[in-house]
């Protein structure tokens, strides 16, 4: 009777600390791969190209894919800017080059999707976006109305020609793009809008303030601290 009790006893410490762990690891918030998306988003946009190649083979260390890795980098075309994106796909090829030299096979990851040629790529790009905010486009943004041809291009070329590629999940998309403007700075209207879309995606309040810790030490303490203020202002007037 003793002996089963102790058994018992036993098996049920096991199970409290193996759910305690549990709760820590959901608690800790992003896991490894999310924080290499951080790194890679937020060093592509401040153009750190030094620190990225650290942060690139750290990355890969970690189990990034290649493919995924480039997917941020072509994301970032559109949010950073095309010279910033260059520069960073340069690092990258430089990484893996001289990783497959040495011996190291990387994960080449999932292929990118192609869009067929026929498909409205306005319509797929507005559609894309209210998957993505969970809601209709009822009307036209002010910087839209003021300069209609940058809304055909945001809606056919970001989220259609990017946003359907796959290999990264919208909840992926929004956290390199949120990481990317908090390095970026000065974009707050941008990045509340983002950082909503996040926290629709399933990212949680305390994921994106690790998110502008990374983004505090590897690019700017004040960058964070900016992001970190944005954040708070949504939270308070939108509390999930």
């Amino acid at each position: 009777m003793i002996g089963k009790k102790i058994k018992r006893n036993i098996l049920t410490l096991i199970f409290l600390f193996a759910g305690s762990e549990s709760f820590s690891q959901t608690e800790s918030g992003l896991n490894f791969r999310q924080k290499s998306l951080v790194s890679i988003a937020a060093l592509t946009a401040s153009g750190n190209q030094q620190l990225l190649e650290v942060e690139a083979t750290k990355a890969l260390d970690s189990g990034l894919s290649i493919n995924e890795a480039k997917e941020v980098l072509i994301q970032l075309a559109a949010y950073a800017g095309f010279p910033r994106s260059l520069n960073a796909i340069n690092i990258l090829k430089k990484v893996t080059e001289e990783r497959k030299a040495k011996g190291i096979n990387d994960i080449e990851g999932k292929t990118p999707q192609t869009l067929d040629a026929r498909v409205n790529k306005y319509e797929l790009g507005k559609g894309n976006l209210e998957k993505l905010s969970g809601k209709p486009e009822t009307s036209k943004a002010g910087y839209a109305q003021f300069v209609p041809v940058i809304e055909v291009f945001l809606k056919e070329h970001l989220f259609a020609d990017i946003f359907s590629r796959g290999v990264l999940s919208y909840q992926d998309r929004e956290l390199v793009t949120v990481s990317a403007l908090a390095a970026l700075g000065d974009v707050d209207s941008q990045l509340q809008a983002h950082l909503n879309l996040s926290l629709y995606n399933g990212l949680t309040s305390l994921q994106l303030d690790q998110m502008f810790k990374i983004v505090g030490e590897l690019v700017g303490k004040s960058q964070a601290a900016a992001g970190k203020t944005v954040l708070k202002k949504l939270l308070e007037t939108n509390p999930k």
